[in-house]
């Protein structure tokens, strides 16, 4: 239950932050919303750090796959898309297709065991949860 509710949670924020991105980028410019978003995280981060415990730092070189390290490079260009897209198709719908997106590829990640994720096998029952939500975008959409 509290994974459930932690993700509601996530995609609320999510919402929420695209929204407030997309203003602070219509005062100012896409790189500077994308990079005070960042420095910004990077303080909250560094602050929890300092208050909840001090990990070593050192043990991200440590890693066995190092590509994982790239967390914060995709993260600056979700930050500028999810700007673009809520600019372009307004908040509602900008957030479905990024939810679908989003759906999309993590199943298909866990379909071909990518990133280190154990393979699932292909279920009819998932494909047609996708198609549903697919539907239920064009459902939003149509006038």
């Amino acid at each position: 239950m509290a994974g459930i509710l932690i993700a509601l949670l996530s995609g609320a924020l999510m919402s929420i932050q695209g929204v407030f991105n997309t203003e602070v980028t219509k005062q100012s410019s896409i790189w500077v919303a994308a990079g005070w978003v960042q420095l910004s995280a990077l303080a909250v981060c560094l602050a929890a750090w300092l208050v909840t415990g001090r990990e070593s730092i050192g043990a991200l070189w440590k890693m066995d796959n190092k590509y994982a390290l790239l967390g914060g490079v995709i993260g600056a260009f979700i930050t500028i898309t999810v700007i673009k897209g809520m600019d372009a198709l307004g908040p509602a719908r900008a957030t479905m297709l990024i939810v679908i997106a989003q759906l999309a590829v993590s199943y298909l990640v866990e379909l071909l065991g990518w990133f280190g994720v154990e393979r699932q096998p292909l279920e009819l029952r998932k494909l047609l949860g996708l198609g549903v939500a697919v539907a239920g975008v064009i459902l939003f959409k149509w006038e």
